[in-house]
């Protein structure tokens, strides 16, 4: 008897669904036992990845509620890629579901800022413009210039501390979160990822310059009162700048 790929699959997602009637080894003999502990051992693999994806997360609910949540999850979520580096881009829309978490309302955000910071760690490099390529640029140009943001910047919006329980569970001595809303800029100046708190009117003038408007267009997006020195400084600090057309 042939055992399709759906069969085997449909085995290693459920533990209480048997081997597949007819998967046999090199001599003949069913193969159950070895099923069963390759079975666990992806189940393991999965949740282990899950664990390195999601380290705030596995520090909220603590080990054992995450490893059961994970089972649930990597049973219907199976790995898109063969890089595991990027297993758990739907954990966000998985707690906005699952029932035992619904009381926490903040860790699909929560999931959401740490795969944007595992996005940017992955991200490609670019070779950042120069500190003063805006001052090169002649005054009446500038307002029609388009600025392209590293590949490594992710800007997140939340109305829970997001921000705050990252660094609670991750910085050593980080004060305890205030229970706000949060947004998030996160560069990649070197090697590691960084995050920083941001305005509502830095978050809309960051959001239109990735959506491809010039920085006149993005300043009137932002509204009065937005300090352009400062979040551009903060840009061009974090190298985070790429190019001005």
């Amino acid at each position: 008897m042939i055992v399709t790929q759906s069969e085997f699959t449909a085995g290693i997602l459920d533990p209480k669904r048997p081997a597949p009637e007819g998967l046999q080894d090199g001599t003949g003999a069913p193969t159950t036992k070895r099923f069963d502990v390759y079975r666990n051992n992806v189940a393991v693999s999965l949740t282990d990845a899950l664990v390195n994806a999601f380290p705030v997360i596995h520090k909220l609910v603590g080990d054992e509620f995450f490893r059961a949540m994970a089972g649930v999850y990597l049973r219907t979520h199976l790995p898109d890629t063969a890089l595991m580096m990027f297993y758990g881009n739907e954990m966000p829309k998985f707690l906005k579901r699952f029932g035992p978490a619904q009381s926490l309302h903040y860790l699909p955000d929560v999931a959401r800022l740490e795969i944007a910071m595992r996005k940017s760690y992955h991200a490609a490099d670019a070779a950042p413009v120069s500190a003063d390529a805006l001052g090169q640029i002649a005054p009446d140009a500038l307002m029609a210039a388009k600025l392209t943001l590293a590949p490594a910047v992710q800007i997140l919006q939340s109305s829970h501390p997001i921000h705050g329980l990252w660094q609670a569970n991750m910085v050593a001595d980080a004060p305890k979160p205030v229970k706000q809303a949060e947004n998030v800029l996160i560069t990649r100046p070197q090697f590691d990822p960084v995050q920083h708190l941001i305005s509502d009117a830095d978050l809309t003038f960051l959001t239109a310059l990735q959506d491809g408007h010039a920085l006149g267009v993005a300043m009137s997006k932002a509204g009065p009162g937005f300090d352009l020195g400062t979040i551009l400084g903060l840009l061009l600090r974090q190298g985070a700048l790429t190019e001005i057309s």
